[in-house]
């Protein structure tokens, strides 16, 4: 009952992981790095399946560097921006919840990025 709860779990953590690749403020390498970790506990197969996906250069780039650069966070947290700004005055209509909940989302993942993803060298090679 647990695998399955795993895989389950697993499962949907990579469908959010590779959401946070287009939407913003969604990250997408935290749910990555869960989903790569339930799929250990339950299936090798599935963790090899997503380590070698176009996913995978997430979580390998994540533990080759132990993190995200500075350069990688600036360009994560601008993109955020430009995106959440761009979601909230143009695209979403005026009087609108989501012109409050866009933003204070965008603010989680610019939070997340900052705060939360450790620091990492620069790749030498």
């Amino acid at each position: 009952m647990k695998k399955h709860f795993y895989i389950v779990s697993g499962l949907v953590a990579v469908a959010l992981g590779a959401l946070g690749v287009v939407v913003p403020g969604l990250p997408t390498t935290p749910f990555l790095l869960l989903a790569s970790w339930l799929f250990y506990r339950s299936s090798p197969r599935l963790q090899q399946w997503l380590l070698k996906s176009w996913l995978g250069m997430y979580i390998r780039n994540y533990q080759r560097r132990g993190g995200m650069t500075a350069t990688q966070k600036a360009g994560a947290v601008g993109v955020m921006t430009v995106m959440v700004t761009l979601s909230t005055f143009v695209f979403i209509p005026a009087g609108s919840v989501a012109r409050i909940i866009v933003p204070i989302v965008g603010a989680a993942g610019v939070a997340t990025v900052v705060f939360a993803v450790p620091n990492a060298r620069r790749d030498e090679d």
